[in-house]
């Protein structure tokens, strides 16, 4: 490698984000699987989250419409993330899995990146929220967001964070779960021929190496495994179906690492939550209030 080319190093997974409805149907459904759930979050742009905190730093994004004449204003005013979001609710409803975001210390240098490699999806957002922590204790975040997708996917996109501003605030009560999730341990996107957006994903995860292999391909980020797989891989992985023929990627599922599988079984059991075993992965599907297939494993 030529001196002047500098290495790359492959960007963390931060969160996934998840249309949902409601929030309170977000929080009584990933309640009953085990997750310990943030108090609501106001965006300045007319969305509200209620985000789970896992202790590998990851986190998921639940996220709903709070103020929808806020949101549209701010989708015609070039808000990349409300515009994303608005586009995902009108093709696929409510609930789903739209985003996959990725942590990062420069967003304006991965943001010229992405004009560069053909692939930005819009201008940098910057913005800032009150955070309250389970204690009451009040501070205030900021975020840079750069934005890629491909417009042969219009139901996936992708950005990374820069975190501007950080609360001083102790997170770990809501990194404790009831299921013993640890982390996200493996990201699973859908798409007839996965190789079809191999450089797409190279470039959001600034990652060259990739694996391929008979049900799709993988590729490793920081903390993470990205799946793309195929219809028959999706089935055999996450026991998940895709329409036949649909082409583009699709986020589907989220694998979580776990302290103890029996433990998990029991508790969905308990809740009433269906689940099934596929090898050594407690599969439960899409519902109301989660929008992506979760697999639990040790």
């Amino acid at each position: 490698m030529p001196a002047s080319i500098a290495p790359r190093k492959a960007r963390p997974v931060d969160h996934l984000v998840l249309p949902t409805a409601s929030l309170d149907g977000a929080r009584e459904r990933l309640g009953k699987l085990g997750f310990t759930v943030a108090p609501a979050g106001q965006h300045p742009f007319g969305t509200v989250n209620a985000c789970i905190y896992l202790a590998d730093g990851t986190f998921l994004e639940p996220l709903a419409v709070g103020e929808r004449e806020t949101c549209e204003a701010e989708a015609i005013r070039g808000n990349v993330f409300v515009a994303r979001d608005q586009a995902y609710r009108f093709r696929n409803g409510e609930e789903g899995f739209s985003a996959l975001v990725m942590g990062t210390g420069d967003a304006r240098a991965d943001h010229a990146a992405f004009v560069k490699a053909g692939i930005s999806a819009g201008n940098i957002l910057d913005f800032s929220r009150p955070f309250v922590a389970p204690d009451g204790k009040q501070d205030r975040a900021a975020f840079r967001l750069a934005f890629a997708a491909d417009l042969r996917s219009p139901d996936a996109f992708f950005f990374t964070v820069q975190r501007v501003d950080v609360p001083k605030i102790d997170r770990s009560p809501l990194q404790n779960h009831e299921n013993g999730a640890l982390g996200i341990r493996e990201i699973v996107l859908s798409e007839p021929n996965p190789t079809d957006f191999q450089y797409l994903m190279q470039e959001i995860v600034n990652e060259r190496d990739v694996n391929a292999h008979s049900f799709g391909m993988d590729i490793r980020a920081a903390n993470a495994n990205i799946a793309v797989l195929t219809p028959a891989g999706l089935k055999a992985f996450l026991g998940a179906g895709a329409p036949q023929g649909e082409r583009g990627l699709r986020l589907r599922g989220i694998v979580f690492a776990v302290h103890d599988p029996e433990k998990v079984e029991g508790l969905l059991s308990a809740n009433g939550i269906a689940f099934e075993r596929r090898g050594a992965r407690i599969i439960v599907h899409p519902a109301k209030g989660q929008g992506a297939t979760f697999a639990f494993e040790a």
